[in-house]
């Protein structure tokens, strides 16, 4: 286990500030137990750096296969800067668990790359239950955690690359237009 003896959740570096950002989170409600603690966590970290309550919207989804739908909607119907998606994956004694965790893994990229949107990946795929409860507020840190950090740092980062871009009006694949959905949204 790549985390044996080591916290995962202590943040190295600065983190950019929050404030002003608005973030979507879905969560699985498979293994509320674990998801319930990622979703602690998530918030704790983006209201330490600084993100309004009210800008973060919750969304809960059946389960984690269903964490790629939910981040979907958040970037089609929203004006989230980042999705977070927290889910929890213990491996049985089928094959469910790889293709459960190939579809969520392939799935948030695809809403990434499709959205142009920040999609931080908290979902834990683990062994068994009690390294799930280890990443999720145990002795190996929180998962969403590193989830929220991932998502202020990829949102941060598209802020910074749309401000420096030499040609703002040029067109680009898979481009959101926040405005048009907003205004979608008001009518």
């Amino acid at each position: 286990m790549a985390t044996i003896h080591k916290n995962l959740s202590v943040i190295e570096g600065a983190l950019p500030s929050a404030s002003g950002m608005k973030f979507g989170i879905v969560v699985s409600e498979w293994n509320t137990q674990v998801t319930a603690a990622l979703l602690d966590g998530a918030m704790r970290t983006l209201v330490a750096a600084g993100c309004a309550e009210s800008d973060i919207t919750v969304k809960r989804v059946p389960g984690t296969v269903e964490l790629t739908l939910g981040a979907q909607f958040f970037a089609e119907y929203t004006d989230v800067d980042a999705v977070i998606a927290l889910g929890c994956v213990v491996q049985g004694e089928t094959r469910h668990f790889d293709y459960v965790c190939q579809s969520v893994t392939q799935g948030v990229t695809d809403v990434m790359l499709t959205w142009n949107m920040p999609v931080a990946f908290g979902v834990l795929t683990t062994d068994d239950m009690q390294q799930a409860l280890d990443r999720a507020g145990g002795k190996y840190g929180n998962k969403g955690d590193e989830a929220a950090v991932a998502a202020i740092r990829m949102a941060a980062l598209q802020l910074e690359m749309e401000q420096e871009d030499p040609d703002p009006g040029r067109e680009r694949e898979g481009e959101r237009d926040r405005s048009r959905r907003n205004q979608n949204n008001v009518n």
